[in-house]
């Protein structure tokens, strides 16, 4: 499985996004600061998000980014997919060439774990965690919690 801290970082960097841009277009500096990414980092990931336009930039005094379509019509695989090579858990990259210049005996497996870990990362809208971080802030703040609550560290 090769889902790495750039798709993990793209999937928090995206949440965050969706959940402060009902302000307005939203800072990679302010990203930064919250999720504890490096500027740099957010802005090769979101050259590469806004190549696949998942969001676009706003230029100008207030500029920064925003989604380029609805949170609900965004899937974590379309982020992933977005700055990772692929999902694959095959050892050939799915040549089928893992053993000795053939199939590995355990081929089939490992497609079979691919087609399911991208059927439940498509399955996931990057809306419904938006819902699930606010529902969980909210339980928060409704526990009397004195801190403010930090929104989905990475």
């Amino acid at each position: 499985m090769r889902l790495t801290t750039k798709g993990r970082f793209a999937v928090t960097a995206m949440l965050d996004l969706a959940l402060h841009s009902t302000e307005g277009p939203v800072t990679l500096a302010g990203i930064s600061t919250r999720q504890k990414i490096s500027l740099s980092y957010l802005e090769q990931l979101f050259g590469k998000l806004r190549r696949r336009e998942l969001v676009e930039s706003v230029r100008g005094p207030g500029g920064g980014y925003r989604l380029a379509r609805a949170a609900s019509e965004v899937s974590v695989a379309d982020i992933v997919r977005a700055v990772e090579e692929c999902i694959d858990s095959t050892q050939c990259g799915g040549r089928e060439n893992c053993h000795e210049n053939s199939r590995c005996m355990t081929h089939d497996l490992w497609e079979e774990l691919n087609t399911t870990v991208y059927g439940f990362l498509a399955g996931v809208k990057l809306s419904h965690l938006v819902d699930k971080q606010r529902n969980k802030t909210v339980s928060v703040v409704r526990a009397g919690k004195s801190r403010e609550p930090h929104i989905l560290s990475a």
